[in-house]
């Protein structure tokens, strides 16, 4: 196992990223990702799986999040760099681990944003211009690269107005949601209503965490800007709990309202549950709502982004791609190889239309990765990192791992199957990087074997001239053979 960096493979020096986050920018990082588009269809599905009581299966997701999160906080604080969960696996694990991990995030990254760019030019949009979408995608995708290459400055305060006017939507939705409470026109007897015919209360629980859990997932992208944040000991994980509470407390205040306001069953049907919330109300024109959806697409887009071109950089500072995407913009210091690498992978997914057939399989990703790090967190207690990093409570990441095996047990058969043919691809490419990374690294240590050689020949009044001994390393300098 490997705990540190001794003998790995750098890329050349380049200049390091910009520190400008403050933990305020970073807490409306980390809102906006977790926040993101799905809470727009989120709260029918778990109401399909759950029943009336939507904000069960919510808070049970935000405390199994937690636990994972707990443990992104003690090793983006002991070891605060850009390559992020494929970073710590590294110095866990070694680096074929390292690429698996760093592979499935930025795999669940890029189709993830793909995704998103498909959803800004599909029916959110057409409720002001219709447009085909793969030449929308394109556009909206080269627009999202050119502020993420501006500066991380410049796109975290994009990011705090977009997640302001996302927060601001849903407050409408509860304040909408109590209005109709107080007109007598909602139910709350619903938001006792636990369990579906078809399931019982427990099974109907565990499938609406699931749910509810994938919609706090993207905390773990912000640990991929640690490195560009002025303390990230002390800023990182105050942001993030802090942003994952008041995630928390919107889903459940958003889940009671729309759950308390529209039957159940047309919850579930709809395919934007918060818009019904909306018609019932009346008042507030439903375009709006299309527009405040288009700007939280973006967000979302905009921040899985940057965690992607972020973690090529860091995986490819860490040996485990090339060495081309360290390559950072002198002025703006950031990473532009690796932003557009990504964005032209996102942008190839958006156009080929396989990104329906690849998104299911985000979650099991995901899921791998989270069952790294927990088990990583463990590991490298061993290695003390950075003084004064936050430290989790063992028994926290020893509970995230057993989350994380017992949701993927809820994961469907046909799930599998694809996630397993991506992770296979993963371990492929791991192996070839890994007998990549040993070749660099022997023939390191063979040349500094060999200069140590040559000057020891030279102390000891060797003929030799002073390179020979690098450039004969078959051949015992003058020292060894008296030895």
């Amino acid at each position: 196992m490997s705990t540190g960096n001794e003998g790995l493979p750098t890329a050349a020096a380049e200049p390091p990223l910009q520190r400008a986050l403050t933990t305020p920018l970073l807490f409306f990082f980390i809102l906006g990702d977790v926040l993101g588009a799905g809470v727009y269809v989120l709260v029918g599905q778990i109401a399909a799986d759950s029943g009336g009581a939507v904000w069960v299966p919510l808070i049970v997701a935000l405390l199994l999040a937690l636990l994972t999160a707990a443990s992104y906080a003690e090793l983006a604080t002991k070891y605060p760099r850009a390559g992020g969960a494929s970073h710590y696996a590294t110095r866990a694990f070694g680096p074929a681990v390292g690429f698996v991990a760093g592979f499935c995030m930025l795999a669940a990254g890029v189709v993830s944003v793909a995704a998103l760019a498909r959803g800004f030019g599909g029916e959110y949009l057409s409720a002001f211009v219709t447009l085909p979408v793969a030449s929308v995608a394109v556009v909206f995708l080269a627009a999202l690269a050119l502020l993420n290459a501006r500066g991380i400055k410049e796109s975290t305060r994009a990011n705090v107005v977009a997640t302001v006017i996302e927060v601001g939507g849903l407050v409408v939705i509860v304040v909408l949601g109590a209005w109709l409470l107080l007109r007598g026109e909602g139910d709350p007897g619903r938001l006792t209503q636990l369990g579906t015919p078809e399931k019982g209360v427990v099974p109907a629980v565990l499938s609406g965490s699931v749910l509810a859990y994938y919609s706090f997932v993207g905390f773990e992208t912000s640990v991929n800007v640690a490195e560009e944040t002025r303390n990230p000991r002390r800023s990182y994980p105050r942001a993030l709990f802090s942003a994952l509470a008041a995630a928390g407390v919107v889903y459940v205040l958003v889940g009671i309202a729309a759950s308390a306001a529209v039957p159940t069953d047309k919850l579930a049907e709809s395919s934007g549950p918060l818009l019904e919330v909306v018609k019932a109300a009346g008042g507030v024109p439903t375009w709006l709502f299309s527009a405040v959806a288009l700007i939280a697409v973006a967000n979302g887009a905009l921040l899985t982004g940057i965690m992607s071109s972020r973690l090529a950089y860091g995986m490819a500072r860490d040996g485990l791609l090339p060495a081309g995407l360290t390559k950072v913009l002198p002025g703006r210091r950031t990473p532009w190889v690796a932003i557009a690498a990504t964005t032209a992978l996102a942008m190839l997914l958006a156009l080929t239309g396989s990104v329906a057939e690849l998104a299911s399989t985000l979650v099991l990703l995901l899921l791998v990765v989270f069952l790294i790090v927990n088990t990583a967190v463990i590991v490298l207690r061993r290695d003390p990192g950075e003084s004064d990093h936050f430290r989790a409570p063992t028994a926290l990441p020893v509970l995230g791992l057993i989350s994380c095996v017992v949701l993927a047990t809820r994961i469907e058969a046909e799930v599998w199957l694809r996630g397993l043919a991506v992770l296979g691809g993963g371990v492929v490419l791991a192996a070839i990087a890994a007998t990549r990374r040993g070749k660099a690294v022997g023939r390191r240590q063979g040349e500094a074997a060999g200069t140590k050689r040559g000057k020891a020949a030279g102390a000891n009044g060797s003929d030799e001239a002073p390179g020979a001994g690098v450039a004969d390393r078959s051949r015992p300098s003058v020292s060894e053979e008296g030895s």
